[in-house]
């Protein structure tokens, strides 16, 4: 049984995506041992309660420092005891010593075809914005290991997805979504729950 923990911020699209197809046996044999997010009003936590998989919101408010806020996560990764992490739309950087812990037993899924539109600053909408302002053509999603740079990390896979005539920011978000994370992000879970894809 693979057990894995998902670190969230908003609304948990990914994140429901993930808890269906374990439901339906697409990612066979895995459990999900705790959705943490640092946003008490992330829906995500919301969507965890819904599937029966334990929610927890590890907060910087809750904490004096970052480096108290730092330490409250891992604590909860250390409890949760998980065989992968799963960032899943989480926009926190994770610490460092967390990443050293868990080497190549943490994914992120970002929404761009990393190295495009990738590191500091490139999140959510402001991800599609940049693609739209350069005119690219295509986009897609990367799913990557993760490592102390941001969004630098092996790439596992990727999806392209066409930028159409006339996209805002939200319509290509949304077939980004659609198309490619809800798509790559469980599939490469379910290889690594198989064993195809060699994790640690």
């Amino acid at each position: 049984m693979l057990k894995i923990a998902v670190l969230v911020s908003g609304g948990g699209t990914n994140l429901e995506a993930i808890l269906k197809k374990i439901e339906s046996g697409e990612i066979p044999d895995t459990e999900v041992v705790g959705v943490i997010s640092n946003n008490y009003g992330a829906y995500a936590l919301e969507r965890a309660k819904n599937h029966g998989a334990p929610g927890f919101c590890i907060s910087p408010v809750d904490y004096e420092s970052r480096d108290d806020f730092h330490k409250g996560l891992s604590d909860k990764l250390d409890e949760l005891a998980p065989d992968l992490i799963v960032l899943a739309g989480c926009l926190i950087k994770i610490p460092d010593e967390v990443i050293k812990k868990y080497k190549r037993r943490i994914i992120n899924i970002h929404p761009a075809l990393i190295p495009a539109f990738s590191g500091p600053g490139f999140y959510g909408l402001k991800v599609h914005e940049a693609a739209l302002d350069r005119g690219v053509k295509l986009t897609g999603a990367t799913v990557h290991f993760v490592d102390e740079i941001l969004d630098n990390g092996e790439i596992i896979a990727q999806k392209c997805v066409e930028v159409k005539k006339g996209d805002t920011p939200e319509a290509l978000q949304k077939r980004v979504m659609e198309e490619a994370e809800w798509v790559i992000l469980p599939a490469v879970i379910a290889e690594i729950a198989r064993g195809d894809l060699k994790i640690g």
